[in-house]
């Protein structure tokens, strides 16, 4: 298992690209805790914190795609780079000039947001070349559904071990200072320079018009939407059993079976559609979400919690190869961004849903949203399996394509799509 993931990182330019992305994407993964402790340490109410996060949130869904069809037209470090710059600026704004004039706030961390980098989609478009063998590729790609896991546990203890050593002021700065530096690496690197996304129609569309692409974001709305409302549910059962420590083992064993589940499924290589691997992939953690509404005793919960993670990464990495597949062409880094963005806003909606469920019916109905959007995504993709089965209306495939950088043909993939 970890030769198959060192191989990766031997390649020439791929720990750099992969260490540069994710130290870019700091920022964006701790921007909501950043916030709320900037927030409260103004003097402000958690209701104007989540308010702020909230905006946050919203402008970053609208840039990514946006952005991400920007990298496509116009190439990775025109974009990447002035976009990581604005948006530190953005939380530059909001760091020294505070709360006292709201307006200004809530402008600062939405022009932060929108100008949020597309580096996730932007590396995910750099592996084929940087790798070659589409089952490097496929690994990689599972290496980096781990990675993100890391990043969303390391990147909020950092935030907090700098607010505890300096203030939250320094960590808004220092967090986005390393964003733009992160962003640097990977633009300056050969591969994100000599970059450049296959010919394109032009359509107001771009990436939504692929059927295919659509059916699997639907899908990854609810798997966000589960996912969100774990960590709303998870307060309430933390709350139940009169003990704060208790959300952070459940959060903890979530990402550790992540990091596991990722971790194997990028170990060997698999056979077959992974269109009809991911729906296996999906059935299996709405399976794992569902034990959640026991709420049994904090030791059985926590292994509950990681069990519920294990397919969570693997569904993730499996999801890279079906964007891959269905993204017309010459939009591969846009069609990724959409994915970042579908999956945020469900999320998004989770807290939303599970808030009230958890109000009305207990923390048991909390986790029942998860077990809920889990099965809702598996339904989405059962019910689109035909057009997720055929990611081209035709056979062939065009060796050196965009979508096909390696020329290794899966059944049914064919480069015919037009952006």
């Amino acid at each position: 298992m970890a030769a198959g993931y060192l191989d990766i990182l031997r390649a020439r330019h791929a720990a750099r690209l992969l260490a540069g992305t994710l130290v870019g994407r700091l920022p964006n993964g701790t921007a909501p805790i950043a916030i709320v402790l900037f927030t409260r340490a103004e003097g402000g109410s958690y209701t104007l914190a989540g308010a702020l996060a909230a905006a946050y949130g919203v402008a970053t869904a609208v840039g990514q795609p946006l952005l991400g069809r920007a990298v496509d037209l116009y190439g990775q470090p025109r974009v990447q780079l002035p976009a990581a710059v604005v948006s530190a600026l953005g939380m530059a704004v909001l760091a020294v000039a505070g709360l006292g004039t709201l307006p200004l706030a809530y402008a600062a961390v939405m022009v932060a947001g929108l100008f949020t980098p597309p580096l996730e989609g932007g590396l995910r478009a750099l592996w084929p070349s940087v790798l070659g063998r589409e089952d490097r590729v496929h690994r990689a790609y599972a290496m980096d559904a781990v990675a993100q896991e890391v990043m969303f546990t390391v990147g909020p203890l950092l935030v907090t071990v700098l607010v505890s050593l300096w203030s939250p002021v320094a960590a808004l700065l220092v967090i986005n200072a390393l964003g733009v530096l992160g962003a640097l690496w990977v633009v300056l690197s050969e591969p994100s320079r000599a970059w450049r996304s296959a010919p394109r129609e032009a359509h107001w569309l771009g990436a939504l018009r692929s059927p295919g692409l659509l059916a699997l974001l639907g899908a990854f709305f609810f798997v966000g939407l589960a996912l969100g409302s774990i960590t709303v549910a998870g307060v309430a059962y933390a709350d139940d059993h009169g003990r704060e420590s208790v959300y952070g083992w459940l959060m903890a064993a979530l990402g550790l079976g992540a990091l596991i589940g990722g971790s194997l499924y990028g170990a060997r290589q698999w056979a077959g559609a992974p269109e009809r691997r991911l729906r296996g992939i999906v059935a299996l953690l709405a399976l794992c979400y569902l034990p959640l509404t026991l709420t049994p005793g904090v030791a059985a919960m926590t292994a509950l919690a990681a069990l519920a993670g294990v397919f969570l990464a693997p569904a993730i990495a499996c999801s890279f190869i079906v964007v891959e597949r269905h993204a017309p062409r010459g939009t591969v880094t846009e069609a990724f961004s959409w994915l970042v963005t579908t999956f945020g806003v469900g999320a998004a909606a989770g807290t939303a849903v599970a808030g009230p469920a958890v109000q009305l019916g207990g923390t048991a109905q909390g986790f029942a949203v998860a077990g809920a959007g889990g099965v809702a995504a598996l339904l989405v993709l059962l019910a689109t399996g035909r057009v997720l089965a055929a990611p081209g209306r035709t056979p062939e495939v065009v060796a050196g394509s965009e979508n096909d950088r390696n020329g290794a043909a899966e059944p049914g993939f064919s480069s015919g799509h037009k952006a």
